[in-house]
């Protein structure tokens, strides 16, 4: 049930970005001749007001096919309803809707989820998951504990866990193997207990190169699960922080870029494969956790579709921008080949993204 609601998840995001294409290409009375979720031959497909509605094999994404929008296609000059023969205004709007309603969704979702689940604090709480026999912990932690506050035994304050600056590891490396004393809330009730750090080897990665290394540090012997703290706010402030959610979002993602182009950081390319696992991952945990990770994933989709690289929106947007500085079209002849190579390279880099998360799900 969980891969079938990460499938649903991902089909909405397809789902929500074409029908961004479809809703302002028929307000501009377009004739949009296909809503296509997936490439391919038709699996299930239904007629409606002159669009053919179906569900593809090929689940690398979907598309809407409006009427002329293909450039090698030859298209009646007197035909009004094509996508050529429409204002360049409108055929920007038809455009820039798909990314744009990425967008919207996102801040709906972002205001679904503050206005209900409240808007993260900055700090963090912790629940163990798993305690390990070789350490001090086994047989005083458990799991399902919340770790409340830690501290050195004999200290008289404890560390404000959780909050920046403080995470649970550093505390205990900077422990250097002393005593701990921890509490915890277990079932509602309130218990403490003193245990001692072990000295292990570990394999560490490298944030910056990537590489792993063996290093020694202090563990508890424990597998935790952190979790954002979270408060409940107004109307009025789940609305500005929804509005506010996906610039937020935005600078985010550029500047996780920025490192990776300039080398500083590691990046990894997913295809749809490896993106529905991750939702399924995410839904397994709950739904908040699902529900912000829809809201990354659809800034992300509507940001990526803005680059101004063939094939994408944001190539068709670059060439509709032209034609408004300069009054002029671009040259068929150009702009078909260009859009055709970067479909070519597209797909295939989709497929080889795909062989590769589908040989590390099944690996």
């Amino acid at each position: 049930m969980f891969w079938i609601g990460a499938i649903v998840a991902l089909s909405i995001l397809i789902i929500v970005h074409e029908s961004g294409h479809y809703f302002v290409a028929k307000w501009c009375r377009m004739r949009v001749d296909r809503f296509s979720l997936g490439f391919g031959p038709a699996l299930i497909g239904w007629r409606r007001k002159g669009t053919l509605f179906q569900v593809a094999p090929i689940p690398f994404g979907g598309f809407v096919e409006i009427r002329g929008m293909n450039i090698a296609e030859e298209v009646d000059p007197d035909d009004r309803y094509a996508y050529p023969n429409r204002p360049v205004w409108q055929r920007f709007l038809t455009i820039f809707a798909g990314p744009a309603t990425n967008y919207l969704f996102a801040i709906v979702l972002a205001f679904v989820l503050f206005s209900t689940a409240g808007i993260e604090t900055g700090n963090v709480w912790y629940s163990i998951s798993e305690v390990h026999e070789t350490h001090d912990a086994h047989g005083k932690l458990e799991s399902g504990d919340r770790i409340v506050s830690i501290k050195l035994a004999g200290a008289d304050e404890p560390v404000p866990l959780g909050t920046p600056g403080y995470g649970l590891i550093e505390v205990v490396q900077s422990s250097k193997g002393e005593e701990l004393e921890i509490a915890v809330d277990r079932g509602g009730r309130a218990q403490s207990f003193k245990i001692r750090p072990k000295l292990d080897t570990i394999t560490a990665r490298d944030p910056n190169t990537g590489e792993e290394r063996k290093e020694q540090r202090y563990l508890l012997g424990i597998t935790m699960e952190a979790h954002a703290e979270r408060e409940e706010v107004g109307i009025g402030t789940a609305v500005a922080q929804s509005l506010y959610y996906p610039v937020r979002q935005t600078e985010r993602i550029v500047s996780e870029l920025y490192l990776i182009i300039t080398g500083k950081r590691e990046g990894e390319l997913t295809g749809p494969v490896g993106i529905t696992k991750y939702i399924k991952n995410a839904i397994e945990t709950g739904w908040i956790n699902a529900l912000w990770l829809l809201m990354v994933l659809n800034v992300y989709l509507g940001l990526f579709n803005l680059f101004p690289l063939p094939a994408l929106d944001g190539g068709r947007l670059a060439f509709l921008v032209y034609e408004m500085a300069t009054r002029r079209r671009a040259n068929p002849k150009i702009e078909a080949p260009v859009h055709m190579v970067g479909i070519m390279i597209l797909m295939l880099v989709l497929v080889v993204v795909t062989f590769k998360d589908c040989a590390g799900l099944f690996g």
